[in-house]
């Protein structure tokens, strides 16, 4: 099988056990890639959904398979970092099993220097100050992406492209901006204080590879809307890959179906 051979891959917010979560897109991913560490950036399972009932598929039992086996056959590292969906493992941080590690916050040291690995909500002050609107923000949220779910299957049925509305409205609504304006600038300069040139994050499901004046910001994005990740190559470099420009490179089997024919770019 053709693969993509890289030294690190930063995911982030799969949202394993929701109905939203594209679980067989970013099976699809894992599948086609090799590397030496993977670092799992928080959300990746949505332990308040499968509080409420949640939906588990085979696709999300699938994803555990993967990671376990680049784990037991493929000697990956593999850095699990608590996002806001899966706290509950709070209590039991930091664990280490061989080469799997669960924490709050990690280093990595990269062929160009350190950066600094969190989820990101501890800069959220709703996430963590009042978590009962941090709960009814998040069932707005999965409303938000059923309505658009039914958007998009009528505009598949008029021949037009996939379009994201809460994506619109994080680009159009003035406090949405400032909400991730702020947030990456809050966790840059954390970065910064913990003598590291750059960050690497999630949770707010924008990915981004940018500067932010001296510290090299990156989100991984998520695998609900964005369907991206982050890549680190042998040399250093990273890149921000998405997962439409990935099947031109490693497409589906003309077996294979993924969960969602709707794919945002």
């Amino acid at each position: 099988m053709n693969k993509l051979r890289v030294r690190t891959v930063i995911l982030s917010d799969v949202h394993l056990g929701t109905s939203e979560s594209k679980a067989a897109e970013v099976n699809h991913f894992l599948r086609h890639v090799r590397c030496e560490k993977l670092i799992l950036n928080g959300d990746i399972i949505d332990g308040w959904q499968l509080q409420r009932g949640g939906s588990w598929t085979k696709a999300h039992t699938r994803f555990i398979r993967i990671v376990l086996k680049k784990l037991e056959k493929k000697d990956t590292q593999v850095v699990y970092l608590r996002g806001n969906h899966d706290d509950i493992l709070t209590q039991f941080l930091p664990l280490d099993f061989e080469n799997l590690t669960i924490v709050e916050e990690h280093i990595h040291e990269g062929p160009r220097g350190r950066y600094l690995v969190l989820h990101g909500d501890v800069f959220d002050t709703v996430t963590k100050n009042f978590v009962w609107l941090a709960h009814l923000g998040d069932w707005g949220y999965r409303a938000l992406l059923k309505l658009n779910r039914a958007y998009n299957l009528w505009r598949a049925w008029r021949g037009l492209e996939y379009w994201s509305l809460s994506k619109a409205i994080k680009a159009r609504v003035k406090s949405a901006v400032n909400h991730v304006s702020n947030f990456e600038e809050h966790i840059a300069a954390l970065a910064k204080s913990r003598d590291c040139l750059g960050v690497m994050c999630g949770h707010i499901h924008t990915a981004a590879d940018k500067m932010l004046g001296d510290i090299h910001y990156l989100n991984s994005g998520d695998w609900v809307e964005s369907l991206t990740a982050i890549v680190e190559h042998h040399d250093g470099r990273f890149e921000l890959i998405h997962y439409n420009d990935f099947l031109r490179d490693f497409p589906l089997p003309s077996e294979e179906t993924p969960e969602s024919e709707l794919i945002p770019a």
